[in-house]
């Protein structure tokens, strides 16, 4: 191999790490990306096979010994075809849009008057999705704080389509409840709840935390009082910081993995990418465009990275759920929908 290929793919290979160094975070911009994207890879390539040149040529050329009118036909269908799926790709992600509009506002209606009434007077706000969690929910909701900081902290609780009673256990403790007409996961949970915090000016900390039991609300206090005191924008909890109950070695890699994954992908240096312990500042809220369903933790941190909020993580303990099953799904199924999230989170521009 000559000096010149080994200095195009060194070049070709720097040029494709700079994209991702330089694109990522605040400073995300898809075309300048795939441009220099584009260019590195093809260096990297030509650099490597000299030769792909002249098959490249050979194919354009389209002689009739190559059976050129077939392949031009092939070549002009399967451009046609791209514009046909990019273009009902954006008809269904826009119809997805009205839909989950509808959902959300269906959800508010459904309970305005008693929102007005139970958080007109909090700063801190706690939205718990919840499906099928009446037991869990029971014991949960007997140990949230009412203050936290001096400040007067609120509950909602989204019940994301549940049929076990989890609404009525909620409005029987004296908490807010909002229903979803049907389950959505909890990323669509999640966002009715943000929907709600963003027309309360006086809410000025949010936290989502699981119905299942294994977050502790004596821990709200670890990540709210560094947004309170300005310090963080979202504050996220890490169970590798804190302490958790021993998972299996699947999840485990995979919670590393994907963790170093969106790292990398946004320049962060977190250590627990999949908590949905959270609390963040309402205001800077209202930057993210969030659409998941189910996998909201990753895209979070990928949209908050690149709308500039400041992230921080604090110590938090997961333990063992005591009632019910979990609604994630299998290790492996969980880890591919949770990295197609992050991608999709990460590619969709500004």
């Amino acid at each position: 191999m000559s000096n010149l290929r080994i200095i195009g793919i060194v070049f070709g290979l720097f040029g494709l790490l700079l994209a991702f160094r330089i694109y990522r975070g605040p400073r995300w911009k898809r075309f300048n990306f795939v441009i220099l994207g584009i260019f590195s890879i093809s260096l990297t390539a030509v650099s490597l096979y000299p030769d792909l040149l002249n098959t490249i040529a050979g194919m354009l050329s389209l002689h009739p010994e190559q059976r050129g009118r077939l392949l031009t036909l092939l070549v002009f269908s399967i451009i046609i075809l791209w514009f046909l799926v990019l273009y009902f790709k954006t008809k269904l992600d826009k119809y997805a849009y009205q839909f989950d509009l509808l959902i959300r506002n269906l959800g508010y209606e459904g309970s305005s008057g008693d929102l007005e009434d139970g958080i007109s007077d909090k700063e801190i706000m706690v939205i718990i999705p919840a499906y099928n969690e009446v037991d869990s929910i029971r014991e949960l909701l007997e140990r949230i704080p009412h203050k936290i900081a001096g400040k007067n902290l609120g509950v909602i609780v989204v019940d994301d389509g549940s049929t076990d009673g989890t609404a009525e256990e909620v409005k029987r403790a004296g908490h807010l409840v909002v229903r979803n007409k049907i389950n959505r996961g909890q990323g669509g949970a999640s966002r009715l709840g943000y929907d709600i915090l963003l027309r309360y000016s006086n809410v000025k900390v949010g936290v989502t935390m699981d119905a299942d039991g294994q977050h502790l609300p004596e821990e709200l206090d670890k990540l709210i009082v560094p947004v309170l005191d300005g310090q963080y924008d979202l504050v996220i909890g890490s169970r590798v910081l804190g302490q958790r109950q021993r998972g299996t070695f699947l999840r485990n890699v995979g919670i590393s993995t994907l963790t170093k994954l969106i790292n990398f992908l946004t320049g962060l240096s977190l250590t627990d990418c999949s908590s949905g312990f959270k609390a963040f500042n309402v205001d800077k809220m209202k930057k993210l465009q969030l659409k998941e369903e189910q996998f909201q933790a990753g895209e979070t941190l990928v949209e908050a990275a690149k709308k500039g909020l400041k992230i921080g993580e604090a110590p938090i303990t997961i333990l063992e759920r005591k009632h019910g099953v979990s609604k994630k799904g299998k290790d492996i199924l969980y880890g591919l929908g949770f990295t197609k999230a992050i991608f999709k989170s990460w590619w969709k521009s500004r």
